[in-house]
C-alpha cells in the first residue's frame, strides 16, 4: 500500500513538473505582433480620384480601408492600429473639424488605438483644435488615444486664453505623453512627436515643440522603466532624400531603443522599410491610398526583428464597410448644411469639365518650373477679385500661389465643388469658417523681382516656398550664383505681352492670407538680402492682414473670398460646351512664366548681375587685389634680401 502511495506521488510530481515546464516553455515561445499604420490622411474620408495610364482610378476611402483593416486583424491575434498625424485638413469634411470632429470619431469607429498630432491639426489655431477635442470627447463615441510627447505650452504668465483652452481640452480628452497597449500579453509603448520641419510649417499656434531626439530619449527611458516589450514612435517628422536632413532617420540612429518609427509629414511612400540598426521606419504615403503593415517576431531573450513589411493598396476592388459608409454619408450631409449652403454650392455640384488631366498632386512642386494648375489657380484669383469688386476694382498686377497650399489636382472629366475645395483647402479666416481668404497688398517693383529670386534660390531648399504667379514672367539660370539666378523679369499681360517693371512703383498683389504672412519670413531665409514686405496702398508695412481681406457675394450674402472659392468661381466662368463650362486648352501647356536658361557660357553665368552679385564680385575683387599686392610686396622683399646677400 505504501509502495502504491509513493508511486502515485511520483506520478503526480512528474505531472506537475511537466505542467510547470510546459507553462515556462509557453512563456518563452516566439512572440508576434502586427502593426497596421497610416499617416497624412487629411480628411480624405471618401475615395480619391486619380489617373493611371489614361484611365480614371479611385483609391482610398475609409469604408474600404476599414475592410482592409478587418482582414489584416482576422489574420493575426495581436494587432495594433496607429496613425502618425495630419489626420485632418484636406477635404470638405474639415469644415466640421471644430464643431463635430468627424476625423477622431470615425477613426475610433474604425478601431484606431493611437494617433498623434500633425502640423495641420493646428490649422484652425489653438482655439480651433481645442474645440475639436471637446467636440470629439462630448460626442460620446469611441475615440483613439492621442499621444504628444514633445509639445510645450507657454508659461502661465505668457499663456493666452486660446493656449489655456487648448491645454485644458487636451486634459479633458486625455492626451498623454505616451500610452501602453496590451495585446495578447505583449506590452507596447507608443509615443508621438512633432518634427522640426512640421513645427516650422505651423504659424497658428502658441505652443512649441522640443527637439525630437532629446524628447525621445526621455520618453523611451520612462517606457523601459515601465517594462514594455516593444516601443513604437508615431513621428510627424518625416524622411528625406538627404540623410543629413531626414529627421526620422536621424532619430533612429540616435535613439536606438525605438523598435518602430511610423513616419508621417513628408507623405513618403516606402515600398521597403528603412532600417537603421534595430529600428524599422515605415511610411505608406498619403490620403489613405495605402495602409502599411509591419509584422514583428521576437525570440526569447532577443529584440524584435522584421518578419514582413508590405503596403495594402486600398483599391475599388475592396468591398466597402457599410457602417463606415453610413457614417461618412451622415457627415457629408452635415457639411452641406453647415458649410456649403453658406456659399450656395453643392458637395457634388459640377463646376466645369476638363478635357485633359493636370499634373498629379504628388508631382506638383517636384521641379523648379512653371505649373499648369498653378497658372489656373493664380489666374482665378485675379478673375474672382475683379468680379467681387466690380466697379471698385483696382487692377491686380500679380497673383501668388505657393506650392504648399495646393493640396490636390484635377483629373480629366467633371470637376466638382469637392475637387475645387481640395485644390486649395487649407486654413481658416477671421470669420472662423474653413478656408484661407484672399488678401490685397502692395509690393514695389524691386520686391516683385525679389520674389522671383526667392522662388529660384530659396525654394530648392524649402520646397513649400516655390511660387506660381499670374501676371509676371521671369528668366533664370540655375547655374548662376545663388540669389543671383534671375536674369530678366517682366509683368506679363493675359495676351502674353510684356511690360517693364519700375523698381520704385507700388504694384497691387493678391494672395492667400497664409502666404502673405509667410512672405517676409521666407525672405528672411536670404539673410535679409531679398526683402519682401507686404504694404498698404500708401506704402506702409501691413501689420493687420485681416483688415486687407477681400470679400465676395456668395449664397446671397457677403463672405470672405476664400482661395478655393476663387478657384470655383473661375471654373464656372469658362465657355460652355454642351451646356457645361470647359477648361480651355490654354491650361494644357506652359505660358512662359518661368523660363529656364541653361547656357553655361561665362557671359551667361556672370552677365547682368544684381546688386547682391555686384557686391560679392567687388568683395572678391578687393580680396584678390589685397592678396596680389601682398604677394608682390613679399616677392620684392625676398629679392631685395637676395641682392643684399650677394653684395655682402
Amino acid at each position: 500500500m505504501r509502495y502504491k502511495s509513493q508511486t502515485l506521488l511520483a506520478i503526480a510530481a512528474i505531472i506537475i513538473l511537466v505542467f510547470l515546464f510546459s507553462k515556462t516553455y509557453a512563456f518563452q515561445e516566439t512572440e508576434e505582433i502586427k502593426i497596421l499604420f497610416t499617416h497624412d490622411m487629411h480628411d480624405h474620408l471618401l475615395a480619391n480620384k486619380g489617373e493611371y495610364n489614361g484611365n480614371t482610378v479611385w483609391t482610398g476611402g475609409y469604408s474600404r480601408l476599414k475592410t482592409a483593416i478587418d482582414k489584416e486583424k482576422a489574420d493575426s491575434k495581436n494587432t495594433v492600429l496607429v496613425d502618425a498625424g495630419d489626420y485632418s485638413m484636406g477635404d470638405l469634411f474639415q469644415s466640421l473639424f471644430s464643431t463635430d470632429a468627424p476625423e477622431l470619431r470615425i477613426m475610433g469607429q474604425m478601431g484606431y488605438d493611437v494617433t498623434t498630432f500633425g502640423n495641420h491639426e493646428f490649422e484652425f489655431k489653438d482655439m480651433g483644435l481645442a474645440r475639436h477635442l471637446y467636440a470629439a470627447k462630448n460626442s460620446g463615441d469611441k475615440l483613439p488615444q492621442i499621444v504628444s510627447s514633445n509639445i510645450v505650452f507657454p508659461d502661465m504668465k505668457k499663456m493666452t486664453k486660446s493656449s489655456y483652452e487648448l491645454q485644458q481640452s487636451m486634459k479633458a480628452y486625455g492626451v498623454k505623453e505616451y500610452t501602453i497597449i496590451n495585446k495578447g500579453g505583449i506590452r507596447i509603448g507608443v509615443f508621438g512627436l512633432m518634427g522640426k520641419d512640421a513645427d516650422n510649417c505651423i504659424t497658428t499656434t502658441e505652443v512649441s515643440f522640443d527637439n525630437i531626439v532629446e524628447s525621445s530619449k526621455r520618453v523611451v527611458k520612462k517606457l523601459k522603466q515601465e517594462g514594455v516589450d516593444l516601443i513604437v514612435c508615431l513621428s510627424h517628422s518625416g524622411t528625406g532624400e538627404k540623410a543629413s536632413k531626414s529627421e526620422d532617420e536621424i532619430l533612429a540612429k540616435k535613439v536606438t531603443d525605438i523598435d518602430v518609427i511610423v513616419s508621417g509629414h513628408t507623405h513618403t511612400l516606402l515600398n521597403k522599410p528603412i532600417i537603421h540598426g534595430n529600428t524599422i521606419i515605415g511610411s505608406c504615403g498619403e490620403y489613405g491610398n495605402n495602409m502599411g503593415v509591419i509584422e514583428l517576431i521576437k525570440d526569447p531573450g532577443k529584440r524584435w526583428y522584421l518578419k514582413d513589411y508590405h503596403l495594402v493598396k486600398i483599391e475599388q476592388s475592396i468591398d466597402e464597410d457599410l457602417k463606415i459608409s453610413k457614417t461618412i454619408s451622415n457627415f457629408k450631409d452635415m457639411v452641406q448644411k453647415k458649410y456649403l449652403n453658406y456659399f450656395g454650392l453643392g458637395f457634388d455640384e459640377v463646376l466645369c469639365r476638363s478635357p485633359f488631366s493636370f499634373i498629379a498632386t504628388d508631382q506638383i512642386g517636384k521641379k523648379l518650373q512653371e505649373d499648369t494648375l498653378g497658372n489656373l489657380i493664380s489666374d482665378g484669383y485675379i478673375y474672382s477679385v475683379k468680379q467681387a469688386e466690380g466697379k471698385n476694382y483696382e487692377p491686380v498686377s500679380v497673383a501668388i500661389v505657393p506650392v504648399g497650399t495646393m493640396r490636390g489636382s484635377f483629373v480629366e472629366g467633371d470637376i466638382t465643388v469637392q475637387d475645387a475645395f481640395i485644390s486649395s483647402c487649407l486654413g481658416i479666416g477671421p470669420d472662423n469658417i474653413s478656408g484661407y481668404p484672399l488678401i490685397s497688398a502692395y509690393l514695389t517693383g524691386k520686391e516683385l523681382k525679389n520674389l522671383c529670386e526667392l522662388d529660384v534660390s530659396i525654394s530648392p531648399m524649402l520646397n513649400y516656398a516655390q511660387l506660381y504667379m499670374s501676371g509676371i514672367s521671369y528668366t533664370y539660370n540655375p547655374i548662376r550664383m545663388i540669389l543671383n539666378r534671375v536674369t530678366e523679369v517682366h509683368l506679363q499681360k493675359p495676351d502674353g505681352t510684356k511690360e517693364k517693371i519700375d523698381d520704385k512703383k507700388l504694384y497691387r498683389v493678391v494672395s492667400g492670407l497664409y502666404n502673405a504672412q509667410m512672405l517676409s519670413t521666407v525672405g528672411a531665409k536670404s539673410l535679409g538680402l531679398l526683402s519682401v514686405t507686404p504694404k498698404t496702398k500708401e506704402g506702409k508695412p501691413i501689420k493687420d492682414f485681416d483688415s486687407h481681406i477681400i470679400y465676395s457675394k456668395s449664397g446671397g450674402h457677403t463672405t470672405e473670398l476664400k482661395e478655393w472659392l476663387a478657384t470655383a468661381k473661375y471654373l464656372q466662368s469658362f465657355p460652355k460646351v454642351e451646356g457645361v463650362p470647359q477648361i480651355p486648352y490654354y491650361y494644357n501647356g506652359l505660358q512662359g512664366r518661368k523660363i529656364i536658361d541653361n547656357r553655361k557660357s561665362l557671359s551667361a553665368i556672370l552677365g547682368n548681375p544684381n546688386s547682391i552679385a555686384v557686391t560679392i564680385y567687388l568683395v572678391v575683387l578687393a580680396v584678390v587685389v589685397v592678396i596680389t599686392a601682398t604677394i608682390v610686396i613679399i616677392v620684392r622683399l625676398v629679392r631685395k634680401k637676395q641682392r643684399n646677400n650677394v653684395t655682402v
